[in-house]
């Protein structure tokens, strides 16, 4: 066959599915790779949540302010407000990764779209019925000992703090004071999730395609998919921004209504509201999506059954 026919052929990056992977190293690998994530992203989500949870701009200007704020009246430790109690949640991610990837298994007989639509909204829908629980408690512990300016001293979250926060919960809205905004959550993360995965195989298909045909360079799959991961990101997050600040308002002042909380959030606020936290939310979701694509598609390749190793390319 000519060369210049063999540059030109369209590169195929193969799926690792469910059925190829020894589970047991799988699992083990990802409980590390969900710790190391949050434990590297988690200022990130705290200054989004302070951010779209105040009025106006009562509390901080903008990211930047925050950022400098919180390091200077808080410390470094003031990111992490709430990081224990987020902990507990770590479980919904494993069940997250199963869900998504049997689900894939599910629907093999689909097109790759559809079939990663369906997947990657049904692993939302568990992840979060597990999840929100720890969100409300997190979210409400990120918001505990605010310090602003010179005059206000940070206070450090403790344990009688988070049980406090939880007796309180429950005393004024019941059991399902730790589901509030739970059908928030789902009209948040469940079509994330979708289109996250559904853009991530889009885009990883996209570059793939472009960069043998068009610039007939052969690039690593996993930097391919590392880029198309924060690509995926970025388009998810720019699309549901609006309902996840609906939701985390929701959360955390204990409101009823999604309607009202958003008509609210606009009347406030105007269509700038339905950007509030996006910045900070892109700062995490950027090297989250980059950091999840890479311990997850390499997690992937570790947990090959031996006789598929060969077959898969890095």
């Amino acid at each position: 066959m000519d060369s210049s026919n063999m540059a030109t052929k369209k590169r195929v990056i193969r799926i690792i599915e469910w059925d190829d992977m020894d589970k047991r190293k799988f699992f083990g690998f990802g409980a590390m790779l969900s710790f190391a994530v949050r434990t590297s992203v988690y200022p990130s989500h705290l200054i989004k949540t302070r951010l779209q949870m105040q009025h106006q701009n009562s509390l901080y200007k903008g990211t930047w302010d925050a950022l400098k704020k919180i390091i200077k009246y808080e410390g470094v430790r003031g990111f992490y407000k709430g990081f224990g109690v987020n902990l507990i949640s770590i479980g919904s991610e494993q069940m997250y990764i199963l869900s998504y990837e049997m689900m894939r298994n599910a629907c093999v007989n689909m097109d790759n779209t559809p079939r990663t639509l369906i997947a990657g909204g049904f692993a939302s829908l568990v992840s979060q019925t597990i999840r929100v629980p720890v969100d409300v408690l997190s979210q409400k512990t990120m918001m505990l000992g605010l310090a602003v300016d010179a005059k206000t001293v940070a206070k450090q979250v403790r344990f009688n703090d988070v049980y406090r926060l939880a007796q309180e919960t429950y005393h004024s809205h019941g059991f399902f004071g730790f589901y509030r905004g739970y059908v928030a959550s789902l009209l948040t993360f469940v079509p994330n999730s979708a289109l996250w995965w559904t853009f991530y195989h889009n885009y990883t298909e996209l570059f793939a395609s472009f960069l043998n045909t068009s610039l007939q360079l052969q690039v690593p799959v996993l930097a391919i998919q590392a880029v198309s991961g924060s690509c995926a990101g970025c388009s998810a997050a720019f699309i549901t921004n609006p309902m996840d600040t609906v939701r985390t308002r929701l959360q955390v002042t204990g409101q009823k209504s999604i309607t009202k909380t958003f008509r609210h959030l606009l009347a406030e606020e105007g269509m700038g509201g339905l950007t509030k936290g996006l910045t900070a939310r892109l700062l995490s979701t950027i090297p989250t999506s980059l950091i999840i694509v890479l311990g997850y598609e390499t997690i992937k390749r570790f947990s090959l059954r031996k006789e598929l190793i060969e077959s898969i390319q890095w």
